[in-house]
């Protein structure tokens, strides 16, 4: 059986791409109601000595219409015009008179452009030419050479083409690159170049000298033989402009660390710009005052060999595309921007950051107080601060928001900063269209508090990792939009000491993380993670409240504020051990704290820490009290310590707090 495409691409491929336009016109308007696509007919196409451009070949072809008067049949009667035989007819003939044509299937790829038969009556033409003679009249008046071409011979069977007998004419082969013949190119003395019908070139060329490290790529054999001529180096043909793209690739994939250059007629230097752009390759430019299609032999002829030499070692080469990584060196490291923070130590100006601890930790009133002071440009626990604009959107304990900017207002003695804004709508960090339209009222920069991540992302199982890297990635599109901070406000889990609740990803993803702590009354906060700054420092505060008057029946308003707890860092300066054994195993410890390893549970997660037994050994070879004693009596210092809550402990680890 043989496939409807087929027959129409045999039929196409018959005919000479070289005819007048309206000829080619209607050609191509036979070969689309026959099925074929526009790659077979641009192939086709290219093959011509009058090939304009695949710009002007796509253009012609989509202003033909699918149902217009030209049919398949058309296509047909133009080949059988030509001395086509139908492959149909023959095929059947050969089985007995049975034989079928498949309807043509939907187009889904280019019909495959060389097929065995056509190659075979290629070779048998090639088979009756005569090696060419150096005078051909067309070497001569190109000063090329013989070698590889052949001439048709006046007493072999006629071969017409386009009403012309070739006899006499040079025969040109158009081979891949591995040397297989794929069609022929006849040259008359005068007039223009006849297309062997039937055979298309595919990705055929002709060889002028040998294979090296540069290869020329160009046009018409002319040119191949003067670029040769003036550097020795191979040329290949490319039979026509529009063939260029296809044989430059080809010669990419058959040498790909040739330096391949390409060598167009004057005025297609665009074009060939773009393929050298494509194959990694190079090209030349002719004199930009000669006529179009003014050529390297030209050239030669015009100039002499040395003067074409010269010219085509000044190519050009394409820009090459920036690279996606960048070395950098100590100078470029130096002269990178510093750091900028918005809570100096605390918070970057940019990136995600994580406010968290455990419930009536006082976490929403230290990170309100946090906006506050940014909006405000305040410092903030001693940490200076840059101003900028603040978003808190308050998904938790809305109604109490209102009580907190009075008491925050009445504390102060003064007004909320009017670039602190609050939002009480719900919103989900999980849903695409939530965080563009928080984004669109957010100002350029600003710092935005989600409070509380678990509002934010109510239904998403924060122990998955691939529900908690959909929040992230949420999480740093908004911050990617607003070109600012964003604080995510969340609980620790049931183990308080196990930091941020939830998959571990999360911890890891921060820039900056601020760990809330409760012990009773004693509140604290501290830097868990710093990126570029130094985690550990702590602060203590209290909420303070605040009498905001009466409701209507009578009974007191309050709401909190955060104050900094002086008395506490006053005890804390006073459990730091000062004398005695506590003092000796502390100085014994320190060094071992610096080696310490980081991660253990219970200890915030940058903290090191070293094991107890290790601890009680090295704190009793600093003791001064017999011998025997020393173990226990560094054991008991080490009790104090943590008693004192200078020392942490948890599952046999220690860390300083």
């Amino acid at each position: 059986m043989m496939q409807e495409q087929d027959r129409a691409a045999s039929a196409l491929r018959h005919l000479d791409s070289s005819c007048p336009r309206e000829e080619w016109v209607k050609a191509g308007m036979a070969a689309k109601a026959a099925g074929l696509s526009f790659e077979t007919f641009h192939d086709w196409s290219a093959s011509a000595g009058n090939y304009s451009s695949e710009r002007d070949c796509l253009t012609v072809w989509k202003s033909f219409s699918e149902d217009g008067p030209v049919t398949a049949n058309s296509l047909y009667a133009m080949a059988y015009a030509q001395g086509w035989q139908d492959p149909a007819k023959r095929l059947q003939a050969a089985n007995g008179g049975q034989a079928s044509i498949v309807p043509a299937a939907p187009r889904k790829a280019p019909v495959t452009p060389i097929k065995q038969a056509e190659s075979a009556k290629a070779a048998e033409v090639w088979g009756r030419c005569n090696p060419a003679p150096a005078d051909h009249p067309y070497i001569a008046r190109k000063g090329g050479l013989p070698d590889g071409l052949r001439v048709y011979p006046t007493d072999a069977p006629p071969l017409v083409i386009r009403e012309r007998n070739v006899a006499g004419c040079l025969v040109v082969p158009s081979r891949d690159l591995g040397g297989k013949l794929q069609t022929l190119q006849f040259i008359p003395e005068q007039g223009d170049k006849l297309n062997l019908p039937g055979a298309s070139f595919g990705n055929g060329c002709h060889l002028v000298g040998e294979i090296g490290d540069r290869i020329y790529i160009v046009e018409g054999l002319g040119q191949a033989w003067a670029a040769h001529a003036a550097t020795d180096a191979a040329a290949l043909v490319c039979f026509g402009a529009g063939r260029m793209k296809t044989v430059a690739a080809a010669a990419r994939e058959q040498y790909p660390a040739a330096r391949l250059v390409l060598v167009p007629d004057r005025g297609k230097e665009a074009q060939a710009a773009e393929i050298a752009q494509a194959v990694n390759g190079e090209w030349c430019e002719l004199p930009a005052d000669k006529a179009a299609n003014y050529d390297a032999n030209d050239y030669a002829i015009e100039y002499g060999a040395d003067a074409l030499a010269s010219l085509l070692e000044r190519t050009k080469e394409p820009p090459k595309p920036e690279r996606r990584f960048k070395l950098l060196g100590s100078a470029d490291l130096h002269a990178l921007p510093p750091l900028q923070w918005r809570v100096r130590g605390v918070l970057p100006a940019a990136g995600v950051a994580a406010l968290y601890g455990p419930s009536a930790s006082g976490k929403s009133f230290l990170g309100f107080d946090m906006a506050a002071a940014v909006a405000g440009g305040r410092t903030w626990f001693g940490c200076r601060v840059e101003a900028a604009p603040v978003v808190y959107a308050a998904l938790e304990g809305e109604a109490g928001f209102r009580l907190r900017v009075a008491a925050w207002e009445a504390h102060e003695g003064r007004k909320l900063p009017d670039s602190l804004r609050m939002v009480l709508q719900p919103f989900k960090l999980t849903e695409p269209g939530d965080v563009q339209d928080l984004a669109a009222v957010v100002p350029a920069g600003a710092v935005v508090f989600i409070d509380t991540l678990n509002r934010a992302a109510p239904t998403a199982d924060e122990n998955s990792s691939r529900d908690m890297g959909e929040i992230l990635e949420a999480a740093k599109r908004l911050q990617a939009m607003t070109g600012g901070l964003v604080v995510l406000v969340h609980h620790t889990g049931k183990d308080s000491t196990k930091g941020l609740r939830g998959h571990s990803s999360l911890f890891a993803a921060m820039d900056a993380a601020i760990e809330v702590s409760r012990d009773g009354d004693r509140r604290e906060w501290k830097v868990a993670k710093s990126k570029d700054g130094e985690d550990g420092n702590s602060h203590a505060f209290r909420l303070q409240v605040e009498a905001l008057g009466e409701d209507e029946f009578g009974d007191p308003v309050t709401s909190c504020v955060v104050v900094p707890d002086t008395a506490a860092h006053d005890v804390k300066r006073v459990k730091t051990p000062s004398g005695g054994n506590q003092r000796l195993v502390t100085d014994a410890l320190r060094p071992l704290f610096i080696t310490g390893v980081t991660g253990k549970p219970g200890a915030p997660p940058s903290r090191p820490c070293i094991e107890l037994e290790r601890a009680v050994t090295a704190g009793a070879a600093s003791l001064t009290c017999p011998t025997d004693k020393r173990t226990s009596r560094a054991r008991e210092a080490i009790t104090g310590l943590i008693s004192r809550g200078y020392l942490g402990c948890n599952e046999g680890w220690l860390w300083v707090r």
